[in-house]
């Protein structure tokens, strides 16, 4: 009851502030027929972003560069925009993580149920605290110190590698889907996974700091492979993204000053919506079809970073 009366108050309260905001801008009614439209992009960028934990920059920077932004302004708005709609969907995986584990158990089957949520959730602590410091320290590295990657700091060559490497990614998960026997999920963390994550996590800040994505659809696409549940991969990602965007848009808002704050004032809360519509997606699909739905969109991440 507490936790739900707070959280009706907490969107009343960003409801009122947008409203002021909004009032207070230079000719609204202008600035609301230009840019309202931008609400359903921020919807259908968030429930992609977390329905994957993928980010939702791969539906915003191709727009953006359709409409002319500049590569900085792009990447800016695109860090802006899901700061909205990845901690919209962090907080909402984050409670369902709570409440299946703080839930009443009433029946067997719901003790049992129980049991097996905690199992597979007990390793989401562990995950957190390996991937998130380097994912900041790999961001922030790309952002203060661009002539460290030399060409990679431009963008161009970082697509292309990028791209072929999400569609062999793909594929990857397209054969493991194909071969891969009805095997329980694994909860525990290998010693191996304290090393990899850190290094997969770095290089996926490095990348997310130039493209406003990468670092979560390398989480996610490790977690999955090492047969963690699907669920659970998509919520580490998508928690990891949230705080990861959350480091990136303070370099963005103070240092390259790009951010184009009309299209956030619109998409941001539309983001905030599909961050949390995306977990009721997740969770109408079985495991097999969220690996399929998974691959096939870092299929399209793909063939998107070598087309930008």
């Amino acid at each position: 009851m507490f936790s739900q009366f707070s959280a009706q108050h907490i969107r009343g309260l960003m409801l009122v502030t947008w409203c002021v905001v909004f009032a207070t801008r230079h000719d609204p009614v202008t600035l609301f027929i230009h840019y309202a439209g931008f609400t359903l992009l921020g919807v259908l960028g968030a429930v992609f972003a977390n329905a994957t934990g993928a980010g939702g920059g791969v539906v915003f920077v191709p727009f953006f560069n359709q409409m002319g932004f500049t590569p900085s302004a792009t990447v800016a708005t695109s860090f802006a925009i899901q700061c909205f709609g990845m901690t919209a969907g962090a907080i909402t995986w984050w409670r369902f993580h709570q409440k299946q584990s703080t839930l009443v158990e009433q029946k067997r089957a719901q003790k049992s149920a129980q049991k097996m949520h905690n199992e597979q959730w007990q390793s989401i602590y562990s995950v957190l605290i390996l991937v998130i410091p380097t994912s900041v320290v790999g961001l922030l590295i790309a952002q203060f110190n661009p002539s460290w990657f030399g060409p990679l700091a431009n963008g161009d060559m970082l697509h292309i590698g990028f791209g072929i490497f999400s569609i062999l990614l793909a594929i990857s998960m397209f054969f493991m889907v194909a071969l891969t026997g009805r095997k329980p999920p694994i909860s525990q963390l290998r010693p191996l996974d304290s090393i990899l994550l850190p290094i997969i996590c770095i290089c996926g800040g490095i990348i997310t700091a130039y493209l406003s994505i990468g670092v979560g659809e390398l989480l996610a696409v490790y977690l999955i492979m090492r047969g963690f549940n699907v669920t659970f991969s998509i919520a580490c990602a998508v928690i990891l993204s949230a705080i990861t965007v959350w480091s990136g848009v303070i370099y963005h808002a103070l240092v390259s000053q790009t951010i184009y704050w009309p299209v956030v004032l619109f998409a941001g809360p539309g983001a905030a919506l599909g961050g949390i519509l995306a977990k009721r997606l997740v969770l109408r699909f079985s495991a097999k079809h969220l690996k399929l739905f998974f691959a096939s969109w870092i299929l399209l991440l793909g063939l998107t970073g070598l087309v930008l």
